[in-house]
C-alpha cells in the first residue's frame, strides 16, 4: 500500500484514496475546502517523491516547479513526502557575513555565505533576522550556482532590520536567515516568450537575479527592464545594467526617474507609465512586478488589461513593516 508521510508521521493510504482525505481520515488538522481542485486552499508540496501530474492541474509554472500539488485531487502510486506550503519557511539557518558596499547612498549590497544544501530560485525571497530576532523580508538577487546569497537592502528611517544592517554589520558577523521563499522566479519552457520587468528602488534585485537566470538557461526572446525611482539618486547599478544590455542582444535597459531635470540616458517618467507607452499590447508577454506596493497592484491590473494572462504575470509587492 502507498504511504504518506507528513510531519513526522506516516500514514497508509486506501486504494483509490486521496492524499487529502487520507489526512483527513487519521485527524489531522490540515486547510481544505472545495476538496476538487478547485479551491486550492489545501495546496502542498512535495519534499520526496513525484506529484501526480492530475494533482497539479490549475497551478501555475511557478508552483510547478516547486513541487506544489493539491492533495484533494492527488492519488499517488508511489510514497510520498509532503509538507504545508509554508513550513520550509519557518526554517532559520546561521550563515556568515562576506562582504559589505555600498550600491548608492541607501542601498547595501549584503553578500552572505550560502549554507550547505540551500535550495532557491533567483528572484526569491529570505528573512534576515537581527541580533532582537526582529526579521526582514529580501529578495535574492545571486544566481543558484554562486557560493553567496545577495541581498540589496535600503536604509528604512528607523529600520530595526535595514538600520543595524545598514550601520552595525561587519564581514565577518554570524546572522541568522530563514529559507527562501515565494513564486516570483524564472520558469523554464518558454524561451521565446517576451518578457516585460518592473522594478521601483530595491525592486531591482529579484528582477537582476530572475534576468541572469533567464540568459543562463538560454531565454531568447526579447526581455525589457524599466528600472524607477521617485529621484535620480535612488538609481543604482546604472553603470552595470546599461554595459548588460550593450553585451546581451535580447536585453533591453530603461532607467526611469519622476523628476522633470535628469541627464541624458535617463527617462524622465515612472518605470511603469514608460513600460506601459512603451507596449501596449502585452498578449503573451510575460510580466514581472517588484518594488514599492502600489505600483505593483496598479501596474498588475494595467498589464491585465493590456493582454498578460494572470498566470504570466509574477509580482512581488514590497511591503514596509508598520
Amino acid at each position: 500500500m502507498t504511504k504518506i508521510h507528513f510531519e513526522n508521521q506516516s500514514y497508509l493510504l486506501e486504494p483509490g484514496e486521496s492524499v487529502l482525505d487520507c489526512l483527513i481520515r487519521q485527524g489531522v488538522a490540515v486547510e481544505y475546502g472545495c476538496k476538487s481542485g478547485g479551491c486550492q486552499s489545501c495546496k502542498m508540496k512535495v519534499v520526496a517523491g513525484t506529484p501526480t501530474e492530475q494533482s497539479q492541474t490549475g497551478l501555475d509554472d511557478s508552483a510547478r516547479e516547486k513541487n506544489y500539488f493539491l492533495p484533494c485531487i492527488c492519488v499517488p502510486e508511489q510514497d510520498m513526502k509532503v509538507a504545508r506550503p509554508d513550513a520550509v519557511s519557518r526554517d532559520k539557518l546561521e550563515t556568515e557575513v562576506l562582504a559589505l558596499d555600498m550600491l548608492n547612498h541607501e542601498v547595501l549590497r549584503l553578500r552572505l555565505q550560502r549554507p550547505d544544501n540551500y535550495d532557491y530560485f533567483p528572484g526569491q525571497f529570505l528573512n534576515l533576522y537581527n541580533p532582537e530576532g526582529v526579521g526582514r523580508a529580501y529578495s535574492i538577487a545571486s544566481q543558484a550556482e554562486e557560493s553567496f546569497l545577495e541581498l540589496h537592502i535600503r536604509h528604512v528611517p528607523n529600520g530595526k532590520v535595514s538600520g543595524w544592517a545598514n550601520t552595525r554589520l561587519e564581514t565577518g558577523d554570524r546572522v541568522i536567515i530563514s529559507s527562501a521563499a515565494g513564486d516570483c522566479f524564472y520558469v523554464s519552457g518558454k524561451p521565446e516568450q517576451p518578457l516585460l520587468m518592473i522594478g521601483t528602488g530595491t525592486g531591482l534585485a529579484p528582477l537582476f537575479g530572475i534576468l541572469r537566470d533567464a540568459l543562463r538557461q538560454n531565454h531568447n526572446g526579447e526581455i525589457h527592464l524599466y528600472h524607477g525611482s521617485s529621484v535620480i539618486e535612488g538609481l543604482y547599478m546604472v553603470d552595470e545594467m546599461r554595459a548588460m544590455a550593450d553585451r546581451v542582444e535580447n536585453f533591453h535597459y530603461y532607467p526611469c526617474v519622476g523628476q522633470d531635470s535628469v541627464p541624458k540616458g535617463i527617462f524622465s517618467v515612472r518605470e511603469n507609465q514608460k513600460a506601459l507607452a512603451d507596449w501596449s499590447d502585452l498578449s503573451g508577454w510575460r510580466v514581472y512586478l517588484c518594488g514599492h506596493e502600489e505600483m505593483v497592484i496598479s501596474t498588475k491590473e494595467k498589464t491585465f488589461l493590456a493582454g498578460a494572462s494572470l498566470s504570466d504575470i509574477y509580482s512581488d509587492p514590497f511591503v514596509s513593516a508598520a
